[in-house]
């Protein structure tokens, strides 16, 4: 299986911005998946994910503003960012499960899968 992340850029705060994260290979459908980001100096956390059925989870530093969403007749995983803050600024990642999970996990160490990463920056 191989992601694919894009629409990362530059916004500025209050502004939004969709990534999307395209498969190859597999199974997409059976595939939990998640966003995770990293910051400059900091550890990878997660972001949001979003279950093989469609059941969706946030990190609570997002909910509210964040939306993860697939398509799996595109075999894409989408994030809308909404209400960015300079905060948000990071390297997003997505990453797919092959388990089925009735709850994405935030821990990075449950996924099989990595896209290569998109840069978001968010000016104040």
């Amino acid at each position: 299986v191989q992601l694919q992340a894009s629409g990362g850029g530059l916004v500025q705060a209050g502004g939004s911005l969709r990534l999307s994260c395209a498969a190859s290979g597999g199974t997409f459908l059976n595939y939990g998946m998640g966003w995770f980001r990293q910051a400059a100096g900091k550890e990878r956390e997660f972001v949001a994910g979003i279950t093989w059925s469609g059941p969706t989870n946030y990190a609570d530093s997002v909910k509210d503003r964040f939306t993860i969403s697939r398509d799996n007749t595109k075999r894409t995983v989408y994030l809308q960012m909404n209400s960015l803050k300079p905060e948000d600024t990071a390297v997003y990642y997505c990453a797919a499960d092959r388990f089925y999970r009735v709850t994405m996990s935030p821990d990075p160490g449950y996924y099989d899968y990595w896209g290569q990463g998109t840069l978001v920056t968010v000016s104040s």
